[in-house]
């Protein structure tokens, strides 16, 4: 939201009060409060009248602290607030003529006094300046119109100071210049609109910023004013933690650590999936025909996916299949089960005026309801539909229940379609939540409900969802795939900058629809697509109008299929170790490029290519002729497809064919790739081959690998010596090394 008209007219339907001055210092256990004045306080008669500004510092975690903003402290609103995993923590204040310093680690806030200089709110890492609020930052906004009021603050940044993240965004990668208001919606990938939107941005000046509110806060990033980032919400209060982990790395490693760290998906759901797509029509018959398909062209599958058609149109959700195309769901899943397949069903939060639920719902005050106790219907969608209160624990249970008898027939898991369309106007939510902020937040009581529900049901690491919407916290419920885009470059270009921004906003684990959910893509979109899709932590095929199966495309398209689908599944160990990095530290599998080179500014604003873990250099290829232009960090690098050496430290151009793309190894990197390539779940350790890129004579490296669950099941350390690898394990088990 913008305030000013310039740096410094203030727009005519706003009063603002800006924190001018410091007052007064009072010490809390753990906190500090500082009181500051709206004007000068220039002698006694200044302090009668006109506002003051409330901050209290307080650390929930050590390199993190937390800011709180107030103006009037007497709202009593039921607000539904992010889940935040907090620690004790030894903080420190210190206190001097011109400052007052409140301290967490290596992080420091400090408040300038009057006889300091102009006022000031300093973030300080050691003695690092890393951001500040200054003139026109801490503020209370009343909109003489709305007599709605905000709160703000804005900080600096510095000369270079690039802004990243903010959820799942599909314009520029670097969100300079952009106003972003974080508010979930749907739609597509070709507007300014996100399905999920994360209040929490970094930079590369190695902190990030998150700010505590579900509700609709706006960002303004170097847009109202250049040289800051300004946030703001609705309210008499703010509250937002300055996080500093010193390297992008190690700032995701606290953020999630704050808000969740994303679960380990089992290491079947890394294989690929292939669906019905969405309004194609289909039985078991078809469904079959699609599998034996790729069984007949060696294609490896993993998950069958159902759409939204397996039950009857109108009715959705009823959870019942439509029983005049699926005459037997228990068999067929049953079949698909023996053939090892794992199994996922599409659902949403909705329940339409047509489903026999409906009335339970209504009859038992399950479904959100208005401020004068009817039910909040609408045809948008589904006709007379309406929605889980998910703040009901009763209805929370009973949507569960017909989750648990479709796991009990042979689903493995569902993806949670929608979760953004929520209303806000005149809606009581059944514990009283305000339903401004539960817009955002719905997302992730739904989410968290039905991940819970196939984790209690399969086991801890059994558990995976296919999910659209989100918000903070979200990344604990995986896997998030980017909807709805298009059947082109283009939307597959702005596919990768979303996932960019969602893996600075904490989300390990990221897909997308395979060739673009709108229209049918030409064969060549679809196979450069393809080898993107099985690059990602997660593919599926999966459209609107078409099936996604490559032997509608051409006949070069199944090859290409199958060449990645079996790459990534020999890739799987060293995947797999990507994952575990995710779940344990929240660096995400697929890593913007400065994310793994904070110190190299040519990877500051790339976004046509990424990190798959640390050791992996993917750039997709985005044209039919194969032409590709990207950026190299120092070093040598490997094309892993066909031991191709490049020199990294600047740009290249190369062309490629379909089975083909830059796909290279970090200089002196170990790769541990599996000896199978048919599915993605196994003993990674049995047989694993140790690649060895252009490790130096005299130089060591340690590969690590895991198995499916996550736990440490071998080490290697690898040294060349006289030209040859020598390797040091504590496994038992037979591997091979090559050396390239």
């Amino acid at each position: 939201m913008k305030f000013t008209h310039g740096y410094w007219v203030i727009r005519e339907n706003f009063l603002m009060n800006y924190a001018q001055q410091w007052i007064r210092t009072e010490e809390k256990e753990n906190a500090l409060r500082v009181l500051t004045a709206c004007h000068p306080i220039r002698h006694r008669g200044d302090t009668l009248g006109g506002g003051n500004l409330e901050i209290e510092f307080s650390a929930p975690r050590k390199n993190i602290i937390r800011v709180k903003l107030t103006h009037f402290k007497g709202q009593n609103k039921q607000l539904p607030a992010f889940e935040t995993y907090e620690e004790d923590v030894a903080t420190e204040i210190q206190e001097t003529t011109q400052n007052v310093s409140f301290i967490s680690g290596q992080l420091r806030a400090e408040v300038q006094k009057p006889e300091g200089g102009d006022w000031q709110v300093a973030f300080y890492a050691g003695e690092q300046l890393l951001t500040y609020s200054g003139f026109h930052g801490m503020a209370h906004a009343l909109d003489k119109e709305t007599k709605k009021t905000y709160m703000s603050d804005s900080l600096m940044l510095d000369v270079g100071e690039c802004v990243y993240g903010l959820g799942e965004r599909f314009g520029a990668y670097v969100k300079n210049g952009q106003t972003v208001d974080i508010w979930n919606a749907d739609g597509g990938t070709a507007s300014e609109l996100a399905y999920k939107n994360i209040p929490f941005y970094m930079t590369n000046r190695g902190y990030g910023v998150f700010v505590e509110n579900t509700s609709d806060v706006s960002f303004e990033v170097a847009s109202e004013k250049v040289e800051r980032v300004q946030f703001s919400v609705e309210g008499e209060s703010l509250t937002y933690d300055i996080i500093y982990g010193g390297t992008p790395k190690g700032t995701l490693d606290l953020y999630t650590a704050l808000t969740g760290r994303p679960a380990l998906p089992p290491a079947w759901s890394f294989g690929l999936w292939l669906s019905t797509s969405f309004t194609t029509n289909y039985d078991e018959e078809t469904t079959t025909s699609m599998i034996n398909g790729m069984a007949e062209r060696d294609i490896p599958l993993h998950v069958f996916h159902f759409d939204c058609f397996w039950m009857k149109g109108h009715n959705w959700c009823d959870f019942e299949w439509d029983a005049e195309t699926f005459s037997d769901p228990e068999g067929m899943l049953r079949r698909y089960k023996e053939r090892g397949l794992h199994i996922c069903c599409w659902i949403n939060p909705y329940i339409a005026q047509a489903s026999p639920l409906f009335d339970i719902g209504m009859e038992k005050g399950y479904l959100i309801k208005k401020t004068n106790g009817d039910v909040w219907q609408t045809d948008m969608w589904q006709s007379g539909m309406g929605i889980i209160d998910v703040t009901n624990p009763a209805a929370c249970e009973w949507y569960c229940g017909f989750l648990d008898k479709l796991m009990d027939m042979g689903v493995d898991c569902f993806k949670t379609d929608f979760g953004e369309r929520i209303p806000v106007r005149d809606i009581a939510y059944h514990d009283g939540s305000d339903s401004l902020y539960m817009h955002n937040y719905y997302t992730f009581m739904y989410n968290k409900m039905v991940f819970d529900t196939i984790k209690a049901k399969r086991g801890e690491g059994d558990a995976v969802l296919f999910a659209r919407s989100a918000t903070a916290g979200g990344q604990q419920f995986p896997v998030h795939w980017a909807g709805d885009n298009s059947a082109t470059y283009i939307s597959m270009a702005e596919t990768l900058r979303s996932g960019l921004g969602m893996s600075h906003s904490g989300f390990g684990f990221w897909s997308h629809d395979i060739s673009g959910f709108e229209q049918t893509a030409p064969a060549d979109v679809y196979k450069r697509w393809v080898v993107f899709g099985l690059l990602s932590s997660h593919s599926r095929l999966h459209g609107s109008t078409s099936y996604r199966v490559p032997w509608l495309f051409d006949d070069e398209a199944s090859d290409v299929l199958r060449k990645f689908v079996k790459l990534k599944c020999k890739l799987m160990p060293y995947m797999y170790g990507a994952a575990v990095e995710a779940h344990e530290h929240g660096t995400p599998m697929l890593r913007p490029m400065m994310l793994e080179f904070p110190d190299d500014p040519g990877c500051d604003t790339t976004d046509r290519q990424f990190m798959m873990g640390s050791n992996l250099l993917v750039a997709p290829v985005f044209t039919k002729e194969g032409d590709v232009q990207y950026y190299l960090p120092e070093g040598l690098w490997t094309n892993i497809l066909d031991d191709t050496v490049v020199n990294g430290g600047g740009w290249r151009k190369e062309t490629h064919d379909f089975m083909s793309l830059p796909l290279l190894a970090r200089e002196g990197s170990v790769i541990a790739m599996g000896a199978k390539d048919d599915r993605p779940d196994y003993d990674y350790t049995d047989g694993v081959e140790l690649h060895v890129y252009k490790l130096s004579e005299g130089q060591s490296n340690t590969c690590k690998v895991y198995d499916t669950k996550g736990n440490l099941a071998a080490t290697y350390e690898v040294a060349m010596v006289n030209g040859n690898a020598e390797v040091k394990t504590d496994s038992q088990k037979p591997y091979t090394v090559f050396i390239h």
